[in-house]
């Protein structure tokens, strides 16, 4: 393989190093450094330059509304007798299902526009504001985050803040 070859396997095994190249903040060198390539570092270093400037800057840019729900409960914590527990889930994952129910959680729901990529972009910046997330997922337009009540609004901002990037 060439060093070229061997920088962007490198890379496309490190999300992290993917996206700062996208994004343009990457000390070529530095970066370079810290990948195990049989190589110069001045090679690697130029290989991961010409591989960022072949690379689409990041854009989430979604089209689609925001909205909060309030009392969510998971599915374990609702009445087992409850026999419209499986219709009114907002999110189900595996064998957890979360709906409106009076629990002491919230959801966050995107309607439009939204895709894994605005689900990456929204966990980003659930992560970087420190809010806890309890479950996600995103299907046919629908995308939900449930978190804890008190960082609801917190959610909602940063939600927004992810679809309109």
């Amino acid at each position: 393989m060439t060093v070229a070859e061997d920088a962007r396997e490198a890379v496309r095994a490190r999300p992290y190093l993917f996206d700062a190249l996208r994004a343009g903040v990457v000390n070529y060198a530095a970066a370079a450094e810290t990948l195990d390539i049989d190589a110069e570092t001045d090679a690697v270093a130029t290989a991961l330059r010409r591989y960022a400037a072949d690379l689409d800057p990041p854009s989430v840019a979604a089209d689609a509304r925001v909205t909060m729900h309030s009392g969510v409960v998971s599915a374990e914590d609702r009445d087992a007798d409850d026999e419209n527990a499986e219709d009114d889930a907002l999110l189900g994952v595996g064998g957890a299902r979360f709906a409106e129910d009076g629990g002491a959680l919230t959801a966050v729901v995107a309607r439009g526009d939204v895709d894994a990529r605005a689900l990456e972009a929204a966990l980003g910046c659930l992560r970087t504001a420190d809010v806890a997330v309890e479950a996600a997922g995103v299907a046919d337009g629908e995308m939900v985050v449930v978190v804890g009540r008190r960082d609801g609004a917190t959610a909602v901002r940063a939600v927004e803040a992810a679809l309109a990037s």
